[in-house]
């Protein structure tokens, strides 16, 4: 394919994406209040564990109306992640054989699960966040935290951790389609633990070790995971390489 052609299977892929996102964000916009109330749940927990006032503050007359606006963005980035997903799918995998882009779909079936995992892992590790960083609050003092900055905050951690989920699967696209072997996703083991590490050190607070590991530890398995099937996959086709060699050759023609 051309260099145009990329560029306008870009823009069909992306416009198709687009529009499903603005549509989820219309369904988004219905269910933003119990999102609101949910995403608002470890404010609520630490007023009570700790004793103390701490409440969501809205500084200007838009903030309310922003802060829905991005609940109702994220919701339709979780109810649309099998749309998207596939036509990022089918923007690096158009020239994949017929039996190729059947195994590949059956990966990226993989992608949604583990890209709501992720987001639900975010969620998992928000309250400990939320606990740990206002407890450097004074205990005479009142936690006021700024909505918009609060919602940014929790909305960009679970999107961001759902995405570093579902890297592993197109690592697994890629060794499908031979742009990288299973040996090469192996041998840079290292350089991704020590990326993951760094990454979860950036999600989560510091001090916060146990939502550091609850991140960590299942996206290296995945990525050991990915390697593993990518492995697996360059044996079958050097198997399958090594069979057709062995078969001989013949001209074609009778006598």
């Amino acid at each position: 394919m051309s260099l145009g052609g990329h560029l306008r299977e870009f823009r069909k892929r992306l416009v198709i994406s687009v529009v499903a996102i603005v549509l989820g964000m219309v369904i988004g916009w219905l269910l933003t209040p119990v999102v609101w109330d949910l995403l608002r749940e470890p404010i609520r927990r630490v007023a009570e564990m700790q004793g103390r006032e701490v409440q969501l503050n809205y500084t200007d007359i838009t903030s309310a109306f922003d802060v829905k606006l991005k609940i109702s963005f994220f919701i339709a980035i979780v109810i649309t992640s099998p749309v998207w997903l596939y036509q990022i799918w089918a923007f690096i995998t158009p020239a994949m054989t017929r039996k190729e882009r059947i195994r590949a779909l059956g990966f990226l079936c993989a992608a949604v699960p583990l890209f709501l995992l992720g987001c639900f892992a975010g969620w998992l590790v928000l309250p400990n966040m939320v606990t740990l960083m206002t407890g450097f609050v004074p205990q005479e003092d009142a936690s006021i935290i700024t909505a918009p900055y609060y919602f940014d905050f929790v909305i960009r951690l679970m999107i961001v951790i759902g995405i570093a989920f579902v890297v592993p699967v197109f690592l697994v696209v890629l060794n499908l389609v031979g742009v990288l072997s299973g040996q090469s996703i192996l041998r840079g083991w290292r350089v991704a633990v020590l990326l993951i590490a760094v990454f979860t050190a950036l999600a989560t607070p510091a001090a916060d070790i146990i939502s550091m590991f609850i991140l960590a530890l299942p996206m290296v398995l995945l990525y050991f995971t990915a390697a593993t099937i990518g492995l697996l996959h360059d044996r079958r086709v050097r198997k399958r390489t090594a069979q057709l060699l062995d078969v001989p050759v013949t001209s074609g023609v009778t006598e």
